[in-house]
């Protein structure tokens, strides 16, 4: 009774992870840039009562033996980096990563993370940054006096300035690469930052 009641017991930690996965999902389903989650299980320790092939008789053996599971467990909870939908925001610095990638952003401490959202915001600087004023790397600075913004399908970023011909480009956006990308570890605000599971970036 003991034991069934530990069994029961893993069994109900389990699905609280996978319904906390599921709950954080549909949470952020107008998330830009996110990514959903699937919790990731596996059965715990056996306990063998009759190893499978033991003799049951003198002439007999055990076809399939017996052996008593002791519950389940959560292992991981895996990012499913899947393509998202495109749409349309009339927002000339709103971009949507077409395949793998991620841009690269600077944190305040100088160090590199990564994300997916394409939100894009000018700040005081003209530095364009995340909607949670990150800068965007590498740097791209629209000028005070630029009329007009793009950015190409290649990232190429292009402004209209007074008195010019044509357009004037001012920067690409560069997108990183991940061998494991669900490797990558979740650090809130839309960003994610490398782990030894996802190997180094590669940047083009």
């Amino acid at each position: 009774m003991i034991r069934s009641l530990f069994i029961a017991k893993t069994g109900l930690e389990a699905q609280q992870t996978n319904l906390d996965v599921i709950t954080n999902n549909l949470a952020n389903v107008s998330t830009n840039g996110f990514k959903r989650s699937r919790a990731v299980f596996e059965d715990l320790l056996y306990q063998n009562v009759r190893q499978p092939g033991a003799q049951s008789s003198q002439q007999t053996a055990l076809p399939s033996g017996q052996q008593v599971g002791t519950g389940v467990r959560a292992v991981s909870i895996e990012r499913i980096h899947t393509q998202g939908n495109p749409q349309s925001t009339g927002n000339a610095k709103d971009v949507m990563v077409n395949g793998a990638g991620f841009f690269q952003v600077l944190l305040p401490d100088g160090t590199a993370a990564y994300t997916r959202d394409g939100n894009f915001q000018s700040d005081s600087n003209g530095q364009l940054v995340t909607s949670s004023g990150y800068v965007v790397q590498p740097a791209i600075t629209v000028p005070a006096n630029a009329q007009s913004l793009t950015i190409g399908r290649d990232g190429t970023v292009s402004v209209t300035l007074p008195n010019t011909a044509g357009p004037t480009q001012i920067g690409t956006l560069q997108l990183s690469t991940f061998v494991n990308p669900a490797g990558l570890e979740s650090k809130g605000e839309n960003l994610y930052v490398e782990t030894g599971a996802s190997g180094n970036p590669n940047t083009n």
